[in-house]
């Protein structure tokens, strides 16, 4: 078995001094992601839609961990004027940022648009993420081994981007829109990887998937039938606890001398479970044009620039 195979959480180096934010961090992943990060003497940034069950999440913590340093910020990644916003009051309190962790994300709700009249699962999945990142670049550019770490999914891989029809105007499915969405995450992390090389910029891209993780992102989807297959059906029987799914984001959000490009997740059959290694992403994921198409869309969708230099 592999160094990396063997990895878990127990074996974070000492984090203390580096500024970590994590989207989502209230429960599921997120949660899983903080509460290693704080242990290992991070400062953790919780993002959050709901800052009561962020508060809520930020004292089971440290009701476990007294010494756990941690803020609640509140971040809906579907509203524009709410990532723009935080961003703002980010930049504010904290001249630099070490890791970026966009975990966060939503699952197979009804056609649904957003504030901005975007997809909701682009929209929070991906479009938000994307302002996120451009946002903060330049407190990344002055961090301590400065990181963006994109959580896709396995799904990426079932998945092509509508961009004739990104709203699901004439033909929706919940599933294949979260697909796209994972896919959108992939193509997002490696062109912003082929950005910041081509730019000089000590910030690396990294992406990471949780294989099959029971949380609620399952469990709270709302079309029904999927809410049964993905939750009640499959959790039992094939996924992985959440602190086992955050071990691929962790690894490449701590791990030191994480190159950038590099897609972890885990070991396992069809890589559906197990510990953190290098994997493969879809074709789709590194085609360069397909890189730059959601690229250039994103910023004029987003009206958020990139300053790589």
């Amino acid at each position: 078995m592999s160094e990396r195979q063997r990895w878990t959480a127990e074996r974070i180096q000492d984090q203390t001094g580096r500024v970590f934010v994590v989207t989502g961090a209230n429960s599921g992943l997120g949660l899983a992601t903080t509460r290693a990060i704080a242990r290992a003497g991070g400062h953790v940034i919780l993002a959050v839609r709901d800052e009561g069950r962020g508060a809520r999440a930020a004292a089971g913590i440290t009701a476990e961990q007294p010494d756990a340093d941690l803020e609640v910020r509140r971040l809906d990644l579907s509203d524009l004027d709410s990532v723009r916003a935080f961003a703002d009051r980010l930049r504010a309190d904290h001249p630099r940022l070490d890791v970026l962790v966009n975990n966060a994300g939503v699952m197979a709700p009804p056609r649904t648009l957003s504030a901005q009249g975007h997809e909701l699962q682009f929209a929070c999945n991906h479009l938000g993420h994307f302002a996120l990142t451009g946002l903060l670049l330049d407190r990344l550019a002055a961090g301590r081994d400065p990181r963006v770490v994109t959580v896709s999914s396995v799904n990426h891989r079932q998945a092509r981007i509508r961009f004739e029809d990104l709203t699901g105007e004439r033909g929706y499915s919940p599933m294949a829109f979260y697909n796209q969405s994972k896919l959108a995450n992939a193509v997002f992390g490696m062109e912003l990887h082929r950005r910041l090389t081509e730019a000089g910029s000590p910030v690396a891209s990294v992406l990471a998937h949780p294989g099959y993780t029971a949380t609620n992102l399952q469990t709270s989807a709302t079309v029904g039938l999927w809410r049964v297959l993905l939750g009640r059906l499959g959790n039992p029987l094939l996924a992985q606890p959440a602190d086992r799914g955050a071990l691929p984001q962790l690894y490449a959000a701590t791990e030191p001398g994480m190159a950038g490009g590099e897609f972890i997740g885990p070991a396992g059959p069809a890589e559906l479970r197990g510990a953190p290694t290098r994997v493969r992403p879809a074709p789709r994921a590194t085609d360069p044009e397909t890189g730059r198409r959601l690229w250039e869309l994103s910023e004029r969708l987003t009206e958020t620039p990139f300053h790589l230099g």
